[in-house]
């Protein structure tokens, strides 16, 4: 019997393609373990493992989490589903930049107020003093917005990279619906359709 090769999947785009609703259906349809790095991000954050506290700590300063700590983080999680097909999703833009537009400080005292994870009591307000809450210029909207252009530009070479091998396969179009029978087609080729086979076996 010839055991099939495993699939190690990357989904990518940009904010509002539609990736969300696309590995929703890749999980229902073809059973693959879903990683989303957003996801991990948070629920290490949140157990406040090593990982967590060393990325929470970069969030708070308004930085980009370095590659070298995301790498960590995801083969943490990889090395346990060596027996399971994949899909790994990369953390939408706008997702980062209400991370790092989240964080305010109070100039005289140097507090600093993360709205995500340690919001002040009153809304642009320093706790102690009651003094107005500021955000440096290297935290504002446009700022970041030119920081995830860069980042943007830093991603182009690994797709050219998987094109080149023949790894990277492409769909465009405005709607998920449209988009979806020609990812459909193309993973069938790769694996089975595992929610057949559940909807026989309900009945």
């Amino acid at each position: 019997m010839v055991v099939p090769p495993l699939l190690r999947a990357v989904i990518m785009g940009p904010p509002g393609s539609g990736k969300g609703t696309v590995s929703a259906r890749i999980i229902k349809h073809f059973g693959v373990k879903h990683l989303s790095s957003g996801d991990l991000l948070r629920d290490n954050m949140q157990k406040k493992t090593e990982v967590g506290i060393l990325a929470k700590s970069y969030i708070d300063q308004g930085q980009l989490i370095p590659d070298d700590i995301m790498t960590q983080l995801m083969l943490n999680e990889i090395k346990g589903l060596d027996r399971y097909n994949w899909l790994l999703d990369d953390v939408p833009f706008e997702t980062i930049k209400c991370r790092l537009t989240a964080r305010w400080i109070h100039p005289a005292s140097g507090r600093v107020y993360n709205l995500e994870f340690n919001p002040p009591k009153v809304q642009g307000i320093d706790d102690i003093t009651g003094e107005p809450l500021v955000q440096r210029d290297d935290d504002k909207p446009e700022t970041v917005s030119k920081r995830l252009q860069a980042y943007d530009a830093q991603t182009k070479p690994v797709l050219e990279y998987y094109r080149k091998k023949g790894l990277l396969k492409s769909f465009s179009g405005t709607e998920t619906n449209k988009i979806w029978p020609h990812i459909y087609a193309f993973l069938q080729t790769k694996l089975p359709d595992v929610s057949q086979k559940d909807a026989a076996n309900s009945r």
